[in-house]
Order: C-alpha cells, then structure tokens, then sequence
C-alpha cells in the first residue's frame, strides 16, 4: 500500500507530496522548498522514515512547484520528470522568479519525457499519467488505480480550480479536460491537488461552482 505526506511550502503554500511504498521506495512530486528550513524538514522526514528516493516528478512546471528541484537533484541526484511540453515553462522560471522576491536555483533539465497515457512506477505501484492542459500547457495528473488517489498538481482543487490567466492557460480546455480525464475517474477518487485540502471526485462532481460533473 502507498503512503501519502504532504508539506505546505514556499510563499504561495504549495503542497509537496512524498508517495512511498512499504519498503520504504518513495517518489517526490512538485517539491516546493524555498529556504534551509524547509529543506531540512524535507530530508528530515526521509531520513526519520528510511525512505529511498527513487524519482521526482513535476505535474506541471509554475515556480512554486519547482523551487525544489535542484535542490532534490543535488541531495538524491534524481532529475525531474515531467511532460516535455512543460519545459518552457521551466525555462521561464529563472526570469519570473525576481518579480516574486523568491530564491530560485535553477531546475535540472531532464533529456527524456512522460508521456500522455504512460505509466510511472512506484516500487511495483503503478500510477496512470493523465494530461490534462489549461492551467499549465501540458499538466500531467497521477492516477494510482487500485487506492484510488490522484496526485492532481493545479487542475482541480476543493470547489475551485485552476487558474487559467497565466501564460500558456486556456479556461475551456481546462474545463473541458477536467470533465473528460478527471471526472470520469470513480466518485471516491481522492484528489490530492498542489495547494489547499484533498478533496474527491464525487464532491467535486456535486458541488464545485466552476465545474459540476
């Protein structure tokens, strides 16, 4: 069974998550640190919990959910992984970064892509990889099939969603992709999204002002 821990990190109070198996096989998603503390309470918890990193993945590439990266590299020398049309993205971090007072040191970049329907491993747990466009220009989900859970990034949160006034977002495709790749996931699905609390697919479906399923 996989094991979810979240951290609330960074000025803009992203969600961190390490996913982690019984052996102790764990994958980063979205690492947000932004200074010493947070990092040390990141490699705190790993240690304490004998956790082995294995990968780091991206959903998307906004700065608050890449202020980890290279720091994630240079402690466990894992290089991101994330759709390939998130790289610019990325690459603009370095210049939006002043205009947000954050300390920023750049993001490995990775030379091989997740792709749309793909799966990634975590220890022998599969997580199904959903694109989902609209709030970022190619926003991958996690959908781990037999729990139930999915790592949602900036897509969809608790009776909100996503942004969409940011370069590279798109208000009706975001919409639209919720309802075809997240809305027919089972009601029970927990969403696990980039800021806020979890939520479900079921409560989202009946009561999100933005999108009702």
């Amino acid at each position: 069974m996989l094991t979810i821990h979240s951290f609330v990190f960074n000025p803009f109070q992203e969600n961190t998550y390490l996913v982690y198996d019984e052996l102790g096989h764990c994958a980063i998603f979205d690492p947000g640190m932004s200074n010493a503390a947070e990092e040390q309470q990141f490699v705190s918890f790993i240690a304490e919990n004998k956790l082995q990193p294995t990968a780091l993945f991206n959903t998307h590439c906004h700065i608050d959910h890449v202020l980890g990266n290279r720091f994630v590299y240079e402690q466990y020398n894992l290089v991101p992984q994330m759709h390939e049309g998130e790289i610019p993205v990325l690459v603009d971090v370095e210049h939006r970064a002043p205009m947000f007072g954050v300390r920023y040191e750049l993001s490995p970049i990775p030379e091989t892509f997740l792709e749309e329907g793909g799966m990634v491993y975590i220890g022998d747990y599969q997580l199904h990889l959903l694109l989902v466009p609209g709030h970022s220009p190619a926003h991958l989900c996690f959908y781990q099939p037999e729990q139930k859970f999915l790592i949602g990034g900036d897509v969809l949160f608790r009776n909100s969603i996503g942004r969409t006034d940011l370069p590279g977002g798109n208000h009706q495709l975001l919409l639209d992709k919720i309802k075809t790749e997240v809305y027919t996931l089972p009601d029970e699905t927990v969403v696990y999204p980039g800021h806020g609390p979890q939520t479900t697919v079921g409560f989202e479906k009946s009561t999100n002002p933005f999108i009702k399923g």
